[in-house]
């Protein structure tokens, strides 16, 4: 309307008209799209999604694999070569370079790809109202005209504009303020930024409070955060904590390299005479032996195929990294409702002023007739409620409000939907702090009604009186309050979650009730509702598992403490007398009190816990050096999920927030999926240690026949050319190592305590093995059959092998023994590497069908490069005689052999007791 106002015509907008005016433009009304319609719109529109726009990621991707140490290090050989007149060398070691480095590239980039697609294994959901029923859509088919219903801990997953409601929402993807912002329908701003108007609601922010309907305005990449993410050029790649360390141990062994070859390069031209140009050789064959050029690429595949595993046990892992973490997880901080138990709550007793009755009785004794409290306890635990029983899709809600209301219809007090959101006048959201949940209502004519339902020890001190069986209303006295005590905890004794129902009437007229507190007092106590949650029947095998792993449970559940102690004692967690700790004793807890308790208690049960305490003991775990998986699914359990190494959130009942926040969601929901995350986590580990073992111990054999050339000054010819060398490290090696990264788990793997967090991937013992015992071996059998070939010949120290001497085959012969005789010790080692610890009849000879596989690879490109007459020019081999093949048949089974040996007298060091 205009209003005068010193001679000028004033507008003052109507919020309601400005409301019609846009859901006309965008052709939608307050009860939202058909599907019809949201399905044209949407190939219209487009998804509701983020598109990258960082141009071409490969050129750089590809850089840094031709720059990483080890790659550095090989590109120094070949200029060295070059340098030296040695073309042929150079040229190939460039050639193994854009090799190594396009497999290095097309494993990143599978990996990459895999991480990313893991969003279809849990797509965001966002609630719409759509063919006038509430509904549940994936957020990526959100078009404009959309109505969204926004609830707490929900993500938004558009631009819209409220139409009814208000809420506090979480703005820092935008703006990065850390206080909420309160949104509302009737607060229309128009001469303000955008983000700042009290009516719009943006995607990528998130509802912490409250409850609302907006209808959309705009979607994907018309959105403010679409808007942000377009000026984005690029995404920096996080680098984890185990690429790290290899790339640590890769400029480690880039030095070790360097200084071998500058130490050896004056030996081999002044100690041993070398002519320069076998000196450089020599030089080369240093560098390019020491260089593992698979190490990064197999362990990337090894932590996406890790990933990929724990998407099938239903744990969608974000992070590469996070594998890595759940191999050294020591503490697991758990919720009860729906991660221990089933999460199918069923009402089976209520109890009233006129005593317990079990909800299967009622029907027939005429209960909800006879006993107006029971009437009224369904009546309030009805319309305080925010599930939907009725809707197309099937039960839509909480699964504890969803019994409610199943109980409520049963008792003949059923509301529908409809009815309850016309009649609904406010709602004062459920808060984990005061443990309740209240609304107000106008279910008659006879006024309001304020409808409280929340845990017994919230909602009883609230109350003054309490409604009698025949409807009227009598003094709550203190021994009718120590009667609702004892029944609570009888409830609680037998595993139930119990809740308690209050009411209040407001006279005709009252106005509503401007602060919560003043809603929820001088109630009136109704009764207590018993609800049953049975343990998931695979989760006490799962707790055994985690105690014989040496993995510590701790309940953290809001709770009864008799409920919690109950349900944990049926799966096996705290013992025959559990310490447990409530709420309110660990809010007056000192620190150090705090720090005491979790070091001297192994496991805990804390109950009636808020979220903030979820924190609390995270950090005090983590001061305590524990790697800490800690459970959640709500809004305030955000904070405890970023601080714990592996924050678990829940995939089907937990929120949009603790989804964000999490490191690993569960699809499913169940304890028994973390431990099997876990056993995942240490059995990828332990595999990413066997294959680095494994490509470790080439670097011994590798680099033993050109010590051999230097130290005799040149009397024993090169057993290996460089060439070979070159060919044994590109051809023959990378597939049994990406082999080893799906071997199946040891025997025992869940029996050993948890990996300390300081532990690296590659230790002392591991080297040790690697390059002094196995790799010396090998070296020993390869040198063995070269020596075996050229005395057969007649050859003697010194004798010529070049090119027109006599000897000139059977050196070829001898260089090819000694390539053979690297493959062949190749096949032991991989076999012997296979087990850290047990013997390999345990897991089987042949349960890795993929090793075996790459060991025939790798045998046939052995045949190509020996028998093939242009190779053999190429590379320097030559054909070998039967015998002399006879002669390579046992070194494999002679280098497992002899680590099997070294492994039975370890195992049998250990079962021998000290004394």
């Amino acid at each position: 309307m205009n209003v005068e106002a010193g001679g000028a015509a004033v507008v003052e907008l109507d919020p309601e008209e400005r409301l019609d005016l846009l859901l006309r433009d965008l052709r939608s009304t307050r009860k939202g799209l058909s599907s019809r319609e949201a399905a044209r719109r949407l190939v219209r529109y487009g998804p509701n999604e983020l598109r990258r726009r960082g141009g071409r990621r490969w050129p750089g991707e590809l850089a840094r694999q031709v720059a990483h140490p080890l790659a550095l290090l090989l590109w120094a050989a070949a200029l060295l070569a070059w340098w030296a007149g040695i073309a042929a060398v150079a040229v190939a070691i460039v050639v193994v370079i854009v090799v190594n480095a396009a497999f290095a590239f097309v494993q990143e980039m599978q990996a990459e790809r895999a991480v990313e697609t893991l969003a279809a294994y849990l797509p965001a959901h966002t609630t719409v109202v759509r063919d006038g029923h509430v509904q549940q859509v994936e957020a990526v088919t959100l078009v404009p005209g959309d109505v969204l219903v926004i609830e707490e801990g929900d993500r938004i997953s558009a631009d819209a504009r409220l139409i009814e409601g208000g809420i506090e929402v979480d703005l820092s993807p935008l703006t990065g303020e850390a206080m909420p912002a309160y949104r509302a329908a009737d607060r229309v701003d128009v001469h303000v930024p955008l983000l700042s108007a009290r009516d719009l609601v943006f995607s990528g922010t998130t509802c912490t409070e409250g409850e609302a309907r907006a209808v959309v305005f705009a979607t994907g990449m018309h959105t403010e955060l679409g808007r942000i993410a377009a000026l984005s050029e690029r995404v920096e790649r996080e680098i984890s904590p185990l690429e790290a360390q290899v790339r640590r141990v890769a400029w480690l062994i880039a030095v070790i390299a360097v200084v071998m070859g500058v130490a050896f390069l004056p030996l081999a031209m002044f100690a041993a005479k070398l002519p320069f140009h076998d000196a450089v050789v020599f030089a080369v064959g240093l560098l390019v032996g020491n260089v593992p050029e698979g190490l990064l690429p197999v362990i990337t595949l090894a932590l996406a195929l890790g990933v990929r595993e724990l998407v099938r046990r239903g744990a969608v892992v974000k992070r590469l990294s996070a594998v890595e973490t759940l191999g050294s997880t020591d503490v697991i901080c758990t919720d009860k409702t729906g991660t221990l138990t089933e999460n199918r709550m069923q009402v089976t007793a209520v109890w009233t002023a006129a005593g317990q009755q079990g909800l299967a009785d009622t029907a027939a004794t005429g209960g909800p007739l006879d006993d107006e409290a029971l009437r009224a306890l369904a009546t309030v635990v009805a319309w305080c409620n925010n599930a939907q029983l009725d809707t197309p899709g099937g039960p839509v809600g909480d699964p504890t409000e969803l019994a409610l209301l199943t109980a409520a219809a049963h008792l003949g007090c059923g509301v529908g939907t409809d009815e309850r959101d016309a009649g609904r006048r406010r709602q004062f959201h459920f808060d984990p702090v005061r443990k309740l949940m209240s609304t107000i209502d106008q279910r008659d004519d006879d006024g309001l009604w304020i409808d409280v339902k929340g845990a017994p020890e919230a909602v009883l001190p609230l109350c003054a009186t309490i409604r009698q069986a025949d409807g009227t209303v009598g003094p709550l006295t203190e021994q009718r309050r120590r009667t609702i005590a004892g029944q609570v905890d009888a409830f609680a004794r037998q595993g139930l979650r119990v809740l308690a129902a209050a009411e209040r009437h407001l006279a005709v007229g009252a106005g509503l009730p401007e602060r919560r507190e003043e809603a929820e007092a001088r109630l009136v106590f109704l009764g207590l509702v018993a609800m049953a949650d049975p343990p998931r029947p695979e989760v006490a095998d799962a707790v055994a598992r985690c105690h014989s792993a040496g993995i510590r449970i701790i309940v953290v559940s809001g709770d009864h403490a008799l409920t919690a102690t109950a349900i944990a004692g049926q799966v096996g967690i705290g013992g025959p007398q559990p310490k447990v700790v409530t709420g309110d004793v660990l809010d007056h807890m000192p620190e150090h009190e705090l720090d005491q308790l979790l070091r001297h208690h192994r496991e805990l049960i804390f109950a009636r816990t808020s979220p903030e305490a979820k924190l609390r003991i995270a950090d005090a775990l983590r001061a305590e050096h524990h790697v800490v998986a800690m459970t959640g699914d709500g809004v305030n359990d955000a904070p405890a999920l970023r601080r714990a190494d592996i924050g678990v959130a829940m995939g089907r009942s937990g929120t949009d927030v603790a989804r964000e926040a999490a490191t690993m969601v569960l699809t499913d929901d169940n304890f028994a999926t973390i431990v099997a995350a876990v056993h995942a986590g240490r059995r990828v580990y332990d595999n990413i240690r066997k294959f680095v073992c494994y490509i470790f111990a080439h670097s011994t054999p590798e680099v033993a026949p050109f010590l051999v050339y230097a130290l005799t000054g040149g009397a024993v010819p090169l057993p290996l050319t460089v060439l070979q060398l070159l060919v044994f490290d590109v051809g023959t090696e990378t597939l049994p190592a990406l082999a080893l990264g799906r071997e199946k788990a040891e025997p025992g793997l869940m029996d050993r305590p948890p990996r300390p967090r300081s532990e690296g991937v590659i230790r002392g013992s591991m080297l040790v093995r690697a390059w002094l015992f196995l790799g010396v071996l090998c070296a020993a059998l390869q040198l063995t059959g070269f020596f075996a070939v050229l005395w057969h010949a007649g050859w003697y120290p010194g004798a010529s092998t070049g090119p027109g001497s006599p000897l000139h085959h059977a050196y070829q012969q001898a260089t090819t023994m000694t390539f053979l005789g690297m493959i062949a010790g190749q096949i032991g080692t991989a076999f012997a590497a296979r087990t850290e610890r047990a013997s390999l009849r345990s897991i089987g000879v042949f349960t890795n069908p993929l090793l075996l596989w790459g060991i025939a690879f790798e045998l046939a490109l052995a045949a190509v490069f020996i028998y093939t007459p242009p190779l053999q020019t190429l590379l320097g081999t030559a054909a070998l005689t039967p015998r002399m093949l006879a002669l390579v048949v046992p070194f494999p089974f002679i280098v497992w052999g002899a680590d099997e040996l070294r492994r039975w007298l370890l195992r049998r060091r250990r079962a021998v007791p000290a004394r």
